[in-house]
């Protein structure tokens, strides 16, 4: 089945808001394997599970035309609404049935998305749309060796996140453990016999603790917590910013703190 879990308009306004862009050095990654298998010109990405359109955008300088296919119209709607970029292209759609020619896709890509698909069908139609030697490239990140550090207290701050998803752990979707998994199912289905997984690709930024917080509210498992009691959903909001903020002996939620997360990249390409 295909999941429909952040079609609202406000979760994709958080969504848009409070998301990561793939970090360059995944990118980077990426668009190597690809030149290494498949070599240019790259005429066309398609990037599932869009979005509002981060990772599309980021491929976007790299491609002749980058596709951006998501369920949810709102999402889509986010990412229309950002400017520049005329080569990309928003639709409709989903992971399971792809509106391209067969071998016409250079490649087929999808940003801590892929655990959402059908998996079979999704790498049946991958495998078709792909050209000979196209490739795939899955990207994720693990979340359950995030780090933060900001003076002494690094480690409070990380019990304090490790309490918020023990919280919300019980509204955890199968499929986001999947994702934690670092697709390691999904990647022993891919039928290419060229396949590779690259695991912890440590990557370093500084980031506003609200944006902490806003993160903490895009997650699915979170609006699912709230559908149950909005109140309270909210109070965890505010008591995790304020014991962030009381640990690091600080009153302004724009504070920056270092924050690590650990991402993972699935490739593969098709062969001749």
């Amino acid at each position: 089945m295909t999941y429909r879990m952040f079609e609202g308009k406000d979760h994709a306004s958080i969504y848009h808001k409070y998301r990561f862009t793939p970090p360059d050095e995944l990118k980077n990654i990426v668009l190597q394997y690809l030149d290494k298998k498949k070599g240019r010109p790259h005429v066309l990405a398609v990037d599932l599970g869009c979005g509002t359109g981060q990772n599309s955008r980021l491929l976007a300088p790299h491609f002749r035309e980058v596709v951006g296919i998501d369920v949810s119209e709102c999402q889509l709607e986010e990412a229309k609404a950002v400017p520049g970029n005329p080569n990309i292209m928003y639709r409709e759609g989903t992971a399971e049935e792809l509106p391209f020619a067969d071998g016409s896709v250079d490649l087929v890509t999808a940003a801590s998305a892929a655990h959402w698909f059908d998996q079979s069908r999704f790498l049946a139609e991958a495998s078709r749309v792909l050209k000979p030697r196209g490739c795939m490239a899955l990207l994720g990140y693990s979340d359950n060796s995030t780090r933060f550090r900001y003076q002494n207290c690094g480690e409070r701050l990380g019990r304090i996140y490790e309490e918020v998803k023990q919280e919300l752990r019980p509204h955890t979707s199968s499929p986001v453990a999947l994702s934690e998994g670092k697709l390691e199912e999904l990647y022993a289905a891919i039928p290419f016999p060229d396949k590779e997984r690259i695991e912890s690709i440590r990557v370093k930024s500084l980031i506003p603790v609200k944006n902490v917080v806003g993160f903490i509210e895009s997650w699915s498992m979170f609006q699912a917590y709230r559908k149950t009691d909005p109140q309270i959903a909210y109070d965890l909001l505010l008591n995790t910013q304020r014991r962030f903020l009381e640990e690091m002996g600080v009153t302004s939620p724009d504070t920056e703190i270092e924050w690590e997360l650990e991402y993972f990249c699935v490739l593969a390409s098709k062969p001749q």
